[in-house]
C-alpha cells in the first residue's frame, strides 16, 4: 500500500511539474501551449493518450519480443524545443497475434528492458537524458505501467534539456529499436 502512494504522489507531483513547465513555455504557432504534445493532443482513454492523427515526422514499423509474431509500429509525433526544455512525443501502436487477453504495456513491448529514450545530438557529440524533477522522478510517461490497446496507438511523451539554437536535427533513440536519424526540432 505505502509503495502505492508514494507512485500516486509522484505521478501528481509530475503531472503538476509538467503542467507548470508547459505553461511557462507559452503558446507555439498552432495556438497550442508549449511544452505539451508536439503535434496536437490526442484523446485519453483509460489513462492512455491515443494519439491523434497528426502527420508524424518519422515512423516504422519494428518487431517486437513480447510474443512471437508481435510487432509495434513506433512514430515520432514531434520535438518542441522551447525555453530550456524539449518535449518529445511518440506512438506505440502494438500488434499483438491474440494480444487482446494480454496486457500490453511500452516496457514489455521492448522485451521487459527499460525503454530507453535518448535523443542523440552529432552536432555536439552529446546524448540527452531524460530530465528529472525536484523529487529525483523522469519527466515522462511511466512506460512500465502504461498500457496500450493492441493494434490502438498510444502516445508516450518524454522531457529533455533543450539542445542548442543551433541544433536543428537530432537522432532519437526508443527502446531496442534502430535509431531515428534527423528529426526536425520545432522551436
Amino acid at each position: 500500500m505505502r509503495a502505492v502512494r508514494r507512485t500516486a504522489s509522484a505521478v501528481a507531483a509530475t503531472a503538476l511539474i509538467v503542467a507548470g513547465l508547459s505553461g511557462c513555455l507559452g503558446k507555439d504557432d498552432s495556438g497550442s501551449r508549449g511544452g505539451g504534445a508536439a503535434t496536437g493532443g490526442g484523446a485519453v482513454q483509460g489513462g492512455v493518450t491515443v494519439a491523434s492523427a497528426d502527420k508524424p515526422v518519422a515512423k516504422a514499423t519494428f518487431p517486437s519480443p513480447i510474443a512471437s509474431g508481435a510487432t509495434v509500429d513506433l512514430a515520432v509525433l514531434g520535438l518542441k524545443a522551447g525555453g530550456r526544455l524539449a518535449d518529445l512525443s511518440i506512438s506505440m501502436t502494438p500488434h499483438v497475434p491474440n494480444g487482446a487477453t494480454q496486457r500490453i504495456t511500452p516496457y514489455l513491448l521492448n522485451g521487459g528492458t527499460p525503454l530507453g529514450v535518448f535523443l542523440i545530438d552529432n552536432v555536439n557529440l552529446k546524448r540527452y537524458l531524460v530530465v528529472k524533477d525536484s523529487s529525483g522522478h523522469d519527466l515522462q510517461t511511466d512506460y512500465v505501467t502504461t498500457n496500450i490497446a493492441n493494434d490502438q496507438p498510444g502516445q508516450l511523451s518524454f522531457t529533455f534539456a533543450a539542445p542548442p539554437k543551433g541544433v536543428d536535427r537530432i537522432d532519437v533513440q526508443i527502446g531496442n529499436w534502430p535509431i531515428f536519424h534527423d528529426v526536425p526540432i520545432a522551436r
